[in-house]
């Protein structure tokens, strides 16, 4: 995926706003950031006063993930989990997820997996590896 100046400006803010808020809730004896979590926040409507802070710690936290998978596949010669097109952006990513999180809404127990399970679990099922 490639990733545009703008979720690089929203890992800053993911960093300055949502770490905090997450650090505060483990903190507080609350569970793991888990997918739930992840698809609130990027299923946040556009006309929420939360939409921009909540878009860009969507982005920063979906640009974190790829870049990583993408690091270790490359480097280590592991095999990809996920496979996207050339052109794919993070927002096409967002998108992936944002749908296969509202399909699995009533799954407790994808749901309540880490956030980063569940992201790559909906970016393969988009974007297969074959």
């Amino acid at each position: 995926m490639r990733l545009s100046p703008l979720p690089r400006i929203g890992g800053v803010v993911f960093a300055i706003v949502l770490c905090p808020q997450i650090a505060i809730a483990q903190a507080q004896g609350a569970e793991a950031y888990d997918v739930r979590d992840l698809y609130n926040t990027c299923a946040t409507a556009p006309e929420s006063p939360e939409y921009t802070t909540a878009s860009y710690a969507c982005l920063a936290f979906i640009g974190g993930a790829v870049q990583y998978h993408d690091a270790v596949s490359d480097r280590k010669h592991l095999k990809r989990l996920i496979c996207y097109p050339q052109g794919a952006t993070v927002t096409d990513g967002r998108d992936a997820f944002v749908a296969w999180g509202k399909k699995n809404l009533d799954n407790d127990e994808r749901m309540g997996e880490i956030a980063v399970i569940g992201l790559v679990r909906a970016l393969a099922e988009k974007y297969p590896c074959k």
